[in-house]
Formats: C-alpha cells, structure tokens, sequence
C-alpha cells in the first residue's frame, strides 16, 4: 500500500491590517499634516464669534424688560470677585485643555472648532430671538449707551479689552440666551472625553466655569439649561451619541 503523500504546509498568513495597532493621533507629525485644516477651522470659529457679536451689540441696542424671576438666582449669593475674574477664569481653564486636544488629537480639533462655530452661530441667533434684560439689573455694568456701537464691537473683539479691561461687563448689560460660558466648556468636555487625562481636567473645568456664572450673576438658570441643549444636540448630529471610545 503506498504511503500517504505528505500534505502541503499551509501557507503563514501576514497578520491582517486590522490586527496592527491604530496610528497616533496627535504629535508633530499630526499638527504637520493637519496645520492648514487648523487653521482654517480657528478662522471659521473666529468669524463665527464676529458674528454673534455682532448680535449682541444689536441686542444692546434695543429695549428689553426687567429681570424674570429666577428660582436658583433668587438663592445664590453675587461674588463681586467671581464677577470680576469671571473670564479670566474661563480662560485659564479653557485654553489649556484646548491646546493639549490640538496636541492629541488635530483632526479632533478641527471638528471641535467647527462645532464650536456652529454652536456660536446658534447662540447669536437665539440671543437675537429672546431680547431679555439682565439677570441682576443692581450688578450690570453701564451698558453701551453713550458709545458708539461700531468702537463697542470692535472693542469686544479685542481678547484684551474682554479679558484685561473688562469691556464685556461693561458694554454687555442684557441678559444673552444661552450661556457662552457653559456651552464652550461643555462642547470641550465632550470632545475630550475619549481621553481620560483631558476629561478629568475638562469636567472639573467646567464646573468650576457654570459655577462661576451662578455666583457673578451673569446668566438666567434657563440660559445655562439651554446651553447644554443646543451643545449636546449639535455633538450629536456631528459625532453621534454616545461619542465613540478611543482605542
């Protein structure tokens, strides 16, 4: 009886392309290949920001009521500190997480700030909607009467009239649905939430941030509620929900 011939050895397949680890996200290498898409995402959150300024001063500009009752202003304390480093604080606790996202992630960060776009243009048309005065008329600041409305602007566009000179608490007396505050640091939580070591920082940021709204008087509670609406359902209809998890 003939011997069985031997079998062919199966042939060793490469390891599939699926198996080998995703690439990095963020570095040099990254922010090279993604620099001209990061910039034109920060111009376009740029000129999204004039516009729902421009809102604003307009906003300025027209009559509104008295402040509504507030079930939760009625019972929060106004800090004249909080009040006065309100954007300082929000800056110190913005910029940092934002860098470090553009680090890890630039492709992350473009779709950040083009959601953070759209959330500004958002902002600017439903602040032109509601026409409300401000929260605690006794704390607002002299408004934009007196002033010519084109310097007002210009002047709010400045980041150091805003945050060294105080010209948003001073030209920026009525009440702006929603809150800015909340929606730009909520929509940064939820962009570096993949990353345990942003999201931690991120979420007590934020925090910190809404919190600070409450003590300077600065919003209406409605105005904080709906900032976490139109945030979360712009994220949504961009990335999904719930987001996906980083690898």
């Amino acid at each position: 009886m003939a011997a069985p011939s031997p079998q062919p050895e199966p042939a060793r397949l490469a390891p599939s392309a699926s198996a080998a680890p995703p690439p990095r996200e963020g570095g040099w290498p990254a922010l090279r290949a993604a620099w001209a898409a990061v910039l034109l995402a920060l111009a376009l959150r740029l000129a999204s920001y004039a516009a729902m300024t421009a809102a604003a001063v307009w906003n300025e500009l027209r009559p509104a009521p008295a402040a509504l009752p507030d079930l939760v202003l009625a019972h929060v304390p106004y800090v004249e500190w909080v009040a006065r480093g309100n954007y300082v604080l929000w800056l110190g606790i913005y910029l940092p997480v934002a860098a470090a996202l553009l680090w890890v992630s630039p492709r992350t960060f473009v779709r950040y700030n083009v959601a953070g776009a759209i959330v500004s243009l958002l902002r600017g048309a439903t602040l032109a909607m509601t026409g409300l005065g401000a929260p605690d008329p006794a704390r607002a600041g002299p408004g934009i009467s007196g002033h010519d409305p084109w310097d007002a602007y210009v002047q709010l566009l400045s980041p150091w009239q805003v945050f060294a000179n105080g010209s948003m608490r001073a030209y920026l007396t009525k009440d702006l649905f929603f809150s800015g505050h909340t929606a730009t640091t909520f929509l940064l939580l939820l962009y570096v939430w993949r990353w345990p070591r942003l999201r931690w920082p991120a979420l007590l940021g934020h925090v910190l941030v809404v919190a600070s709204v409450f003590l300077a008087h600065l919003h209406y509670t409605i105005d904080v509620a709906g900032a976490y609406a139109v945030t979360l359902a712009v994220f949504a209809l961009r990335e999904g929900w719930p987001a996906p998890r980083a690898r």
